[in-house]
């Protein structure tokens, strides 16, 4: 890949996004889903891992399922949202690889060390949710991720069998247009990076 994206795709996924708390009542298709799937399936995780997971709730009594795990702050940007993303990981991750990565097989490095599987599955679990916003606003859509809420309760209520674990939730769907808080400002540059 040599070429830039334009700037109105720059603008659109990164300087004129923003974390929105309030949506319009627009519902979140389908087709809308696959095609944010679609595009974030593609990004790089550790071994072609693939740890992420992600349950879409969108109907109200899927809805209803979250708000008790919530943090009252949060209540309103849930049922404001078209959806609300559980970003969870797969602490069995390992069990695809034989099919996902084909340069070797890397499934007894992590089914015989747990720590190492679980560092690697939250990690790449992380990273899926990150996919998920940049795809989600490459097509068009608002998101705000959030902590906030009680993830042994969603742990309980949506993944019973233990096998996955929630980390963050993201909110989707069309941004309102005062939808969200002020800009903060970001930390310099030279208070980030360090180029060796």
């Amino acid at each position: 890949m040599t070429n830039e994206l334009e700037a109105q795709a720059l603008d659109q996924i990164f300087l004129k996004a923003r974390t929105y708390i309030a949506y319009t009542p627009d519902p979140l298709e389908d087709k809308t889903i696959t095609a944010i799937y679609d595009l974030m399936k593609w990004c790089p995780t550790c071994v072609n891992c693939q740890a992420g997971r992600f349950v879409f709730v969108r109907s109200p009594d899927a809805k209803k399922r979250l708000i008790p795990c919530l943090f009252p702050g949060n209540i309103p940007k849930v049922e404001s949202a078209a959806a609300t993303v559980i970003v969870a990981h797969d602490t069995r991750f390992f069990e695809y690889l034989a099919s996902q990565w084909l340069a070797y097989d890397a499934s007894p490095m992590y089914r015989d060390n747990p720590p190492l599987a679980q560092e690697t599955a939250f990690r790449n679990g992380s990273l899926g949710g990150a996919y998920l916003i940049i795809a989600a606003r490459a097509l068009g859509l608002d998101c705000g991720p959030m902590s906030g809420f009680d993830n042994a309760k969603v742990d309980q209520e949506f993944f019973r069998d233990g096998r996955l674990k929630s980390n963050f939730l993201i909110n989707i769907g069309h941004g309102k247009p005062d939808g969200h808080y002020p800009r903060g400002p970001r930390l310099k540059f030279e208070e980030v990076v360090e180029v060796l």
